[in-house]
């Protein structure tokens, strides 16, 4: 039947459907929404080129999902529909009383703020909160601000990161706002100032399936996460482990702010649920005494019983020298475990926002091992969150040098390049990681990337590209 007709699919196929995109996307459809995804899955169809809408959706079952067909249906299925300052009351709790909080206490020590919109749409939120930000800090130049925006749409982030928008994205926006934050363009559009969209750094990610946090994203050690009119897309199991990650990306007194429909006791559980008049939010606060730490218990010898136990069991003797052998080894893992012990503290400490320690253990790694290239792509990471470019740059520079194959470091430089405004050194690191990537198997897990395969990767630098207009030709050549 042609997609442009009213179309009534069977339950029993939009059962199987919904099924598969909870398994397949991590998008949860229950049953009194079917006809929202009978509306997104014909458009769906017409994109793919069908013209029969159950054609398609069988095509979708026969097989799993690639990234970009997971990427075009959530296009679709879920809505791109915001505005400027949507659901204020949040935003007003978060301008006069958490933000003046954390930047009173932020101004006697390290000025840094760290920000994350998941699920950022086509960028109104993130750039709401810049705008927030801009006039709530009068020396913004002595500051290190991070706001990040994430969405699993690249074309949602390539209109972000463009910063154009009609008049009805400011529906519910105070006339001065858009006059002074915005410049004026033909066909009633209005372009963000590009100092405000210098503060947001858009990425590509699936909050379903990607590692987060990670130092590798940038998701770790956030002050405040923004997950509003996200988590009501999925299927409960998958929203617990979203949650569960976004409660480990916050640091000890960070906030969560949801959309009031999101409420839950439940879903929310680890977080302290904090009522302002008008809504609720929740902050990740650690539990009263001591936290709780791995304790590596000793393999119990049982020396005491051995005679007894070898005289009933003679074949389990130890060969000659045996002994001498698992001294030798557990002396090894212990000098292992040492060496390795000053970059597990610095990843630990990063990951906690106590950036400054991460600095001094990442010294420490190096001072014990200036030949290892993973130390120095740590402490470029650190020091890019501190807004310490230049050294970040340094010291990927010296990782590469140790190791010129090192493909996370070669990201990151293009990362760190593109934003500085440099295109053509941009587009010459992100060619060298893909070009060592597709030397690899897809499924290879990338060292010091939590976990990211290569396959992963290469979308990942494809969507970074594609979210940048302005570099998006050059860096696609």
């Amino acid at each position: 039947m042609p997609i442009d007709m009213p179309i009534a699919l069977p339950d029993s196929l939009l059962s199987r459907l919904s099924d598969f995109l909870a398994s397949q996307v991590g998008l949860h459809f229950p049953k009194q929404s079917w006809r929202d995804l009978e509306r997104g899955i014909a458009a769906a169809s017409r994109e793919s080129g069908y013209r029969d809408v159950e054609t398609f959706i069988h095509w979708l079952l026969s097989a799993p999902l690639t990234r970009t067909q997971i990427e075009g249906l959530a296009s679709h299925l879920t809505v791109g529909e915001t505005y400027f300052f949507r659901e204020k009351r949040s935003l007003d709790i978060l301008e006069q009383q958490i933000l003046p909080e954390l930047l009173r206490a932020r101004a006697k020590t390290e000025k840094h703020l760290r920000v994350w919109s998941a699920g950022c749409c086509t960028g109104e939120e993130p750039y709401s909160i810049a705008m927030l930000l801009d006039r709530l800090i009068p020396d913004f130049e002595k500051w290190n601000l991070t706001i990040l925006a994430t969405d699993i749409n690249p074309r949602f982030l390539r209109k972000a990161a463009q910063g154009i928008y009609g008049a009805w994205s400011f529906r519910d926006t105070p006339g001065w706002l858009r006059e002074r934050y915005f410049t004026r363009r033909k066909g009633g559009r209005f372009e963000i100032q590009p100092r405000i969209r210098r503060m947001v750094t858009f990425s590509y990610l699936n909050l379903a399936e990607d590692a987060y946090p990670s130092l590798v994203n940038g998701t770790n050690a956030m002050d405040v996460i923004f997950c509003r009119n996200v988590l009501m897309y999925f299927a409960q199991e998958r929203a617990r482990k979203v949650v569960d990650k976004l409660h480990r990306s916050l640091i000890d007194g960070g906030w969560l702010i949801t959309s009031p429909a999101e409420t839950s006791t439940v879903l929310f559980s680890a977080f302290t649920a904090i009522e302002f008049p008008g809504a609720f939010l929740y902050r990740r606060i650690a539990a009263a005494g001591p936290r709780t730490t791995a304790v590596r218990h000793p393999v119990p010898s049982y020396q005491g019983d051995w005679e007894a136990t070898a005289a009933h069991a003679p074949e389990v003797l130890p060969e000659a020298g045996g002994e001498q052998a698992k001294e030798a080894e557990d002396a090894d893992s212990r000098e292992h475990d040492e060496r390795e012990m000053p970059q597990r503290k610095a990843r630990a400490c990063a990951d906690e926002g106590r950036l400054a320690e991460a600095i001094d253990w990442c010294e420490k790694a190096i001072a014990a091992d200036k030949l290892n290239p993973a130390h120095y792509y740590l402490l470029a990471a650190i020091c890019q969150e501190r807004g310490q470019s230049e050294i970040a740059e340094r010291s990927l520079g010296r990782a590469l040098y140790l190791e010129p194959d090192f493909v996370l470091a070669h990201f990151a430089l293009g990362n760190l390049c593109l934003s500085g405004g440099r295109q053509r050194e941009a587009r010459r690191h992100f060619g060298n990681a893909l070009t060592l990537l597709r030397a690899c198997p897809a499924d290879a897990l990338l060292p010091e990337s939590d976990g990211l395969s290569a396959g992963r990767l290469v979308e990942i630098i494809a969507s970074a590209q594609a979210s940048l207009p302005r570099a998006h030709k050059e860096l696609a050549a």
